[in-house]
């Protein structure tokens, strides 16, 4: 048997990090680093050890190797672990584990390994002592490490007792937690520490439970990452030395303090899921940090630059979803472009680092990165991008992210909009000025609504007069032009006449180019008719609509993905939500859900047949800075779904279109001749105190007697129609129904 002496140790670590983690140790007092892979071997004393168990942020543990023995089959292992002095090392009376690693053509099972090797360890003391240690697989005194490779066992002890990333202050991980060495390693290689000794302040905008920015709050607080921990692999030793631990401990204690009573710079994070921002605003109270880190609720569209302070320089971080961990990669580009836009616009002297396993993503932010280094979180290769953001300019946008360029300039739109009070007229045809008239007579009618609610989208004619039978949305500064279909007996050329009236009248009176006005026909549409395309410019546009920021397109369909009508349902719908699970049964793309996620649902599940306006609800997630963590899609009919789901909801929305014929589906669909099956398929996954909200647009629907006697029902549809609705009440009908009491 070879002894290895007691000043060599090897600190592991996830790959990548070995070159930092080797510095790392140097800073500290470590000679003879040499670097491996996954670890770095060092030599020093035992206070060195203690050292690194309290200081280093990059190591997942730290081993002390004792010797490399025999072990080409399970009895020679047992023999040659029977050897060794364990007495020397700790008391029967501590408890251990023993974490056994590799195979051989004889020992092909790590648990078989683990097992005779505890059977060694265990008779040893048997027969010397007469007493035999506990075997505690969690949260042993003394944890043994055993690899094996080829023929030689190598055994270390973990003198960290368990990985050092863990700093002792998390309770509970968000989604895909990253974990604080790496988070580390991000901030060192970003040069966060520079920064913040330059002045700088660090901001991540998609903070999630807040690693990164805890970890750069005690970078800069001089915080041993180590001194929270309740307990340490070295405290079970026999070779342990409490008064010089207590001594690292004090001095680490007394260096906090000192930083932390210093000015230190300003660190914010931001996350659109108000649930992990509260996880995050936890894990921050329990370091004593909230006057260092600030986290507060924002999704990635609303990101702007801290204006309380100048703030010229600083670190923009964020690990984002990837594909791997949260959702299909092509959903998530549009969050990444819209990432590339918000840090040029609000951080264009700063530098930034996006961590993500996916370079397509990578590039998808649209800018020019200087660096990049390779890291693994956990199995997954992953990929750090460093980005000098002065005078970088983006790449083209794919045509889904166009939408804050555009937003930037919706406010002079606007302006130049609302200033137009009253339309020229000139060159005009009497009916043309009719309808200009209306026009400017409806804004004003609805501009004090607008303005105090904040509208961005609404209906501002809708066949007032029935000889200009259009219907015109306001789309922020777009405006939506729909020609409804001319009855039979209606001259077509009269019926293009006056649409030709209105392409005169618009712009005028709206005080918009005639560029920003999109004009279709809209016949009456049964089945998928309604989905099927008129264009394929795929140009999707952002507009606001409470805290939602939601992508339309006006150009490629008869619908624009928004139907704005149902407005006051899905803002009653965000009013409601918090901390429940939301069910969107016939979903489109996915408005209600955004609502109700931005709004702190539990989580959302939505269920629609279309693949198209199932990859528009997950651009509209990720718009909005959620992923699908707590937030599930799923392809598929309705009504044969509810009936084999199991899982209860407090909160559903059953919006079925009037009819379809899809193929998709065994049969047709007629909301007022299927509705009753479906209604009670929905109900039978509420909750018993949950709310169910049942809207169509069948012209005359009557919903069926056994539902109003089943359960308790409340037609509120006047409570769902907003003033740019109020002509037009036979637009949709609204129910809510609950479980009766009892």
């Amino acid at each position: 048997m070879h002894t290895a002496q007691a000043s060599q140790w090897f600190a592991t670590c996830p790959k990548g990090m070995e070159a930092l983690l080797a510095n790392e140790l140097a800073a500290l007092g470590a000679s003879a680093t040499r670097e491996t892979v996954a670890g770095v071997y060092f030599d020093g004393p035992l206070a060195l050890a203690y050292r690194a168990c309290l200081w280093s942020r990059l190591a997942n543990r730290i081993l002390w190797p004792q010797a490399s023995l025999a072990a080409e089959d399970a009895d020679e292992l047992y023999r040659s672990l029977s050897s060794v002095e364990w007495g020397d090392l700790f008391d029967p009376k501590y408890s251990f584990a023993i974490d056994f690693s590799g195979e051989n053509q004889n020992i092909r099972n790590t648990q078989f390994g683990a097992q005779r090797s505890k059977d060694a360890v265990v008779d040893w003391f048997s027969a010397s002592c007469g007493m035999r240690p506990q075997v505690q697989r969690r949260s042993p005194d003394v944890r043994l490490n055993i690899r094996l490779v080829k023929s030689l066992a190598h055994l270390s002890i973990d003198i960290s007792g368990g990985s050092l990333h863990q700093r002792g202050y998390r309770t509970e991980g968000g989604a895909a937690p990253l974990k604080e060495n790496l988070a580390a390693a991000i901030l060192l290689r970003a040069d966060w520490p520079g920064w913040a000794a330059r002045g700088g302040a660090l901001i991540d905008p998609m903070c999630g439970s807040g690693t990164l920015l805890i970890e750069g709050a005690m970078m800069v607080a001089d915080i041993a990452p180590g001194l929270r921990r309740q307990r340490f692999g070295f405290e079970g030793l026999r070779q342990h030395n409490p008064a010089q631990w207590q001594a690292l401990v004090s001095d680490a204690q007394s260096r906090a303090k000192r930083a932390l009573e210093s000015e230190l710079p300003e660190i914010r994070g931001y996350d659109a899921d108000p649930r992990v921002v509260r996880k995050a605003q936890e894990n921050v109270a329990r370091l004593g940090l909230e006057k260092v880190v600030r986290v507060s609720c924002k999704p990635l569209a609303e990101l702007t630059k801290p204006s309380h302070k100048a703030l010229p320089v600083g670190l923009l971080v964020c690990n984002p979803p990837y594909g791997e961990r949260l959702g299909e990669k092509e959903n998530l580009l549009s969050l990444y472009r819209e990432l590339g836009e918000a840090m040029v616009r609000e951080f264009p002297e700063w530098h930034a680092a996006v961590f993500t396993s996916s370079l397509e993503l990578g590039r998808a932010v649209g800018l020019r990165s200087h660096k990049r280094y390779a890291l693994f979180n956990g199995a997954i290769a992953s990929n750090l991008l460093l980005f000098d953001l002065h005078n970088n300019t983006l790449r083209d946008l794919d045509p889904a992210t166009k939408a804050t360029a555009k937003n930037s300039t919706a406010t002079a739109a606007k302006t130049a909009t609302t200033s137009s009070a009253t339309a020229s007229n000139k060159g005009l045809s009497d009916g043309a000025k009719m309808f200009a008239n209306r026009i400017v007579k409806n804004r004003k009618r609805l501009k004090s609504w607008v303005n105090r609610e904040q509208i961005d989208c609404y209906r501002l004619y809708d066949a007032d007069m029935p000889e200009y039978a259009v219907a015109v949305d306001i789309y922020a500064d777009l405006v939506h032009v729909a020609e409804y279909q001319a009855p039979r007996g209606v001259d077509p050329d009269a019926a293009e006449r006056r649409l030709d009236e209105v392409r005169a009248a618009l712009p005028d009176a709206l005080g918009v180019s005639a560029e920003a006005i999109v004009y279709k026909q809209r016949a009456r549409q049964r089945g998928l008719q309604q989905y099927e395309k008129q264009s394929s410019s795929g140009e999707l546009c952002s507009v606001r609509e409470g805290q939602a920021r939601l992508l339309v397109n006006l150009l490629d369909y008869l619908d624009t993905g928004l139907f704005l009508d149902h407005r006051p349902l899905r803002l009653r719908i965000a009013k409601e939500a918090k901390g429940k699970a939301f069910l969107n049964l016939y979903s489109y793309t996915g408005s209600a859900t955004v609502h109700a996620a931005l709004a702190g649902a539990r989580s959302t599940t939505s269920i629609d047949m279309s693949n198209t306006y199932l990859a528009w609800l997950r651009k509209n997630l990720a718009h909005n800075g959620l992923d699908e963590t707590r937030n599930t899609v799923h392809k598929a009919d309705c009504l044969p779904w509810l009936q084999q789901e199991n899982k209860q909801y407090d909160l559903v929305l059953l919006d079925p279109p009037s009819f379809s014929n899809s193929k998709s589906m065994e049969d047709s669909f007629d909301v007022q001749r299927d509705h009753l099956e479906l209604v009670r398929a929905a109900m039978s996954v509420l909750r018993k105190e949950g709310q169910l909200y049942f809207s169509n647009n069948r012209r005359g629907f009557k919903l069926a007697q056994e539902l109003l006697d089943e359960f308790a029902c409340e037609d509120i549809t006047a409570a769902t129609l907003d003033p740019d609705f109020q002509r037009n009440r036979k637009i949709h009908c609204c129910w809510s129904l609950r479980h009766r009491e009892g």
